[in-house]
């Protein structure tokens, strides 16, 4: 018994020492005095960060002291905040996005071409200020194989590729082959074997060109990765039903696969029944969520195929002169207009007014959701990191905005501060920790251990200022930015900092595609078909 207790002192006083020695270094960064919160374990109390080699390595009420400091008294510190929707993964969108607090960002609707996703992170590579990853697109492979668009330099960019390839028509419209369409999945796996963090799907923008098939196929691919698949539905933008029943068609596709899924912004005509469904499936351990973003408008080219008059004006019962807004001109669209802009200039951004302004802090409060800006591109798309912010061009106010606006709009609506820092970060890290991706295991929270990508704002005073006329205008009441333990943004000026790192799984040195055909199909879902059978995968890609 004496031993017993000997050890178990001895084991004490040396964690005690651990600890002591721990306050007692020197850090190469420490936070002092701010509103310390961590939206997994809930704490939240002032108390002093430490930060060495990158990583948090106290949390004390303690005096500790740096190699840098920063005074936090009446601000908050918080995870670093992550997107799992961002499109402009160029060096100014990297910008933007940290004067908002955006530390990781990720595109899990457009993607990269699955060819290319090694080239689209090594070009990232040590020159990028904050964290980045992308998802292998869907619509590129679509692109590649029935357009047969394939100038490299324009698919290594990744989701700005699209800009271009939009300018064809197959890609949206047009049902492949079978020899074209395992081409499109064997594309997909390519992406998946180099380490894309999943699938994104624009299938909302291909409703008359990929099939149910085609969906449920793609999201097989995912599926043996045990990668998700993000999705803008099939039926958005749509009416309260058809949107509902788009996000019903990717989650019981991922339900019947095993996998997990990414509802993308589905604050849209019927987010209410779409987040219950989630909900529910999440209380039953399903690893399937939602994103939202505070705008009631939306962006996209203007060949959206939901934007064409027999849906928009016909099935929807909207006008272009109330809803489709220019913003390089700030003029609305007429059907004229419309028409002629499509012909002449098919893949220009638009901004789609979709949703009452009323509805934009409802989505902010919704449990387990993930705010994800779906920041679209500003011209010049190429501009480097330290372009001039008002000289920028043609996007929407998300992109620049999206995180200063959901803490502005926390505050006017009084939403629990947790429940911001939850949608803004740890939410998103917790969903794609669970799919094993270790960068996201180890962000998103404010604990010993974890990667220091951490932001300090005032709570009263952090905002957006973008707006539908200037866009890309910066937020600002941001104190400091830290990426990777290093400050990018020290009181709302970017600093020359070029500190992201991946967010990657590893490659594999073998593929994991499996090719569809009728014969294999039959194999496993009959007991014998005749050979003429037209169902299941038949080989005009009908199903």
């Amino acid at each position: 018994m004496k031993a017993k207790t000997s050890l178990s002192t001895t084991a004490l006083i040396a964690g005690l020492l651990t600890v002591s020695t721990a306050f007692a270094q020197d850090y190469d960064l420490v936070i002092n005095n701010g509103r310390v919160m961590d939206p997994e374990t809930l704490f939240d109390s002032i108390a002093n960060v430490g930060v060495k080699d990158g990583r948090i390595a106290a949390i004390t009420s303690e005096a500790i002291s740096g190699a840098e400091t920063i005074d936090a008294n009446g601000h908050i510190v918080a995870p670093g905040f992550i997107d799992t929707h961002f499109h402009f993964q160029m060096p100014i969108g990297y910008s933007l996005g940290l004067r908002d607090g955006l530390t990781s960002s990720m595109d899990f609707e457009l993607g990269c071409a699955g060819s290319y996703m090694a080239d689209w992170y090594e070009a990232r590579a040590g020159v990028t200020q904050a964290n980045y990853g992308c998802a292998v697109s869907h619509e590129l492979a679509r692109a590649m194989f029935i357009d047969g668009f394939d100038d490299a330099e324009v698919l290594k960019q990744g989701p700005v590729a699209a800009y271009e390839t939009r300018k064809n028509t197959g890609w949206s419209a047009t049902r492949p082959t079978l020899e074209q369409g395992n081409a499109i999945l064997e594309e997909i796996d390519k992406g998946l074997q180099a380490g894309a963090v999943g699938i994104g799907s624009t299938v909302g923008y291909m409703r008359s060109g990929v099939s149910a098939r085609e969906m449920f196929e793609v999201q097989k691919v995912g599926a043996r990765y045990g990668r998700a698949t993000g999705a803008h539905t099939r039926y958005t933008l749509g009416n309260d039903t058809s949107e509902v029943n788009g996000a019903q068609e990717l989650i019981a596709n991922a339900i019947t696969l095993g996998a997990p899924a990414i509802a993308l912004h589905f604050n849209n005509p019927g987010w209410r029944v779409t987040h219950e469904m989630i909900s529910g499936l999440q209380e039953r351990g399903f690893n399937i969520w939602g994103e939202i973003y505070p705008y009631a408008a939306g962006s996209t080219t203007i060949n959206a195929e939901f934007l064409a008059p027999d849906v928009w004006l016909d099935q929807l019962g909207h006008k272009y002169e109330d809803t489709l807004l220019d913003p390089v001109t700030g003029e609305y669209y007429t059907t004229e207009t419309y028409k002629a802009t499509v012909a002449s200039e098919p893949s220009r951004p638009i901004v789609v007014f979709k949703m009452p302004e009323e509805e934009q802090p409802k989505w902010l409060t919704l449990k387990g959701v993930t705010m994800a800006s779906d920041a679209v591109g500003a011209q010049p798309l190429d501009a480097p990191w330290d372009y001039p912010f008002d000289q920028l061009g043609g996007t929407h106010p998300r992109t620049a905005g999206s995180r200063g606006a959901t803490i502005r709009l926390g505050r006017e609506n009084n939403i629990p501060m947790m429940q911001l820092m939850s949608i803004l970060s740890y939410n998103a890290a917790k969903h794609m920790g669970d799919t094993g991706l270790k960068a996201m295991q180890e962000r998103g929270r404010i604990q010993t251990g974890m990667v220091a990508d951490i932001v300090v704002f005032d709570p009263e005073t952090f905002t957006d200022n973008s707006t539908y006329e200037k866009g890309a205008i910066p937020s600002t009441g941001m104190k400091a930015v830290i990426v990777n333990g290093q400050v990018t943004v020290r009181d709302d000026e970017l600093l020359p900092v070029f500190a992201g790192q991946p967010i990657r799984f590893e490659p594999e040195d073998k593929p994991r595609f499996e090719p569809i055909s009728e014969e294999s199909w039959n194999a496993q879902f009959s007991t014998g078909m005749p050979s003429d059978f037209g169902g299941g995968v038949p080989a005009d890609g009908g199903n």
